[in-house]
């Protein structure tokens, strides 16, 4: 039997693979044996350098990065299987790499933006102070949306200011926290809390309607809810406040490393991105030298 067939019947049957994998594996796999075929080679007997040139003619077809890695894991997929039952000792695709997609520059507000957002809910009843005092703190803070949901009430330190924040690979760090969000937190919990926790106390800083603990799909609503308010046009979500809150530091000459701790990135490289986005010093050199950036 063809060992891609072979394949691709134990994706299905086996590991109950959908339709759509199982069709698109079979489109990426008979290219992988015509290419071989052309270079009278068997799927058995090819190695990780007639791999690599398959990738490598993909690319050259103008592929993607997205689309080559697909075809390298449908190809490392049948290896494996082949491994596994016996029919070659040794599989070709083990040590090769999927191409890495181009890392997006992260979207951002203006800090008008920013403010204009967080300053939308309507503070007159409780959801309203505690939707302010949310946005306050996660524009303050740069946490993740998980992180920021997971936030216990004894993780605020309202006096000395500053938030005790688990990220990931439950590692906790300290991030300061401004004056205006500390209002806005302390505000929430003299009275907006009580109001909304009603039952039993879940412990989590940011609770609902109903006294729970705030969902991420909670947390996604408010947010559309108050860039809509706000009239922010450009799409957001928790993360756009994340990387706000650090491309405005950089702005303003905070130092990367800083920035690093307070986002709590293990590797400075991840930090890095922002590095790439252009300052307020960069833009007004712009506008007062470019020929064409004030016409």
């Amino acid at each position: 039997m063809d060992p891609v067939a072979e394949y691709l019947e134990a994706l299905q049957t086996e590991q109950g693979a959908s339709p759509n994998t199982v069709s698109a594996y079979r489109r990426d796999l008979t290219g992988f044996a015509r290419f071989l075929r052309r270079n009278d080679l068997e799927i058995g007997r090819a190695g990780a350098d007639q791999v690599a040139h398959h990738l490598l003619t993909l690319r050259r077809q103008g592929l993607g990065p997205r689309s080559i890695a697909r075809h390298l894991s449908a190809v490392r997929g049948l290896y494996r299987f082949l491994v596994r039952e016996g029919r070659i000792r040794l599989d070709p695709t083990e040590h090769l790499e999927a191409p890495r997609p181009p890392r997006r520059l992260p979207r951002t507000l203006s800090p008008k933006e920013a403010a204009a957002l967080v300053e939308s809910p309507p503070a007159e009843d409780p959801i309203g102070v505690r939707d302010r005092a949310l946005l306050e703190l996660l524009y303050a803070t740069g946490m993740r949306a998980s992180e920021c949901l997971a936030l216990r009430i004894e993780d605020v330190n309202l006096a000395a200011g500053y938030v005790v924040c688990t990220g990931k690979g439950d590692r906790q760090r300290l991030v300061p926290v401004g004056a205006p969000a500390l209002r806005w937190v302390k505000a929430y919990l003299s009275g907006a809390r009580g109001a909304l926790v009603r039952g039993g106390d879940p412990g989590t800083l940011f609770v609902n309607r109903a006294g729970r603990t705030l969902s991420r799909q909670g947390l996604w609503e408010i947010i559309k809810k108050t860039a809509r308010r706000a009239g922010v046009r450009t799409a957001v979500s928790p993360h756009t406040l994340r990387h706000s809150f650090a491309s405005h530091l950089l702005e303003r000459g905070a130092d990367l490393r800083s920035i690093q701790a307070m986002l709590g990135h293990a590797d400075i490289s991840t930090t890095q991105i922002y590095t790439h986005l252009p300052s307020a010093a960069l833009r007004e050199m712009y506008r007062r030298f470019h020929p064409r950036a004030r016409l």
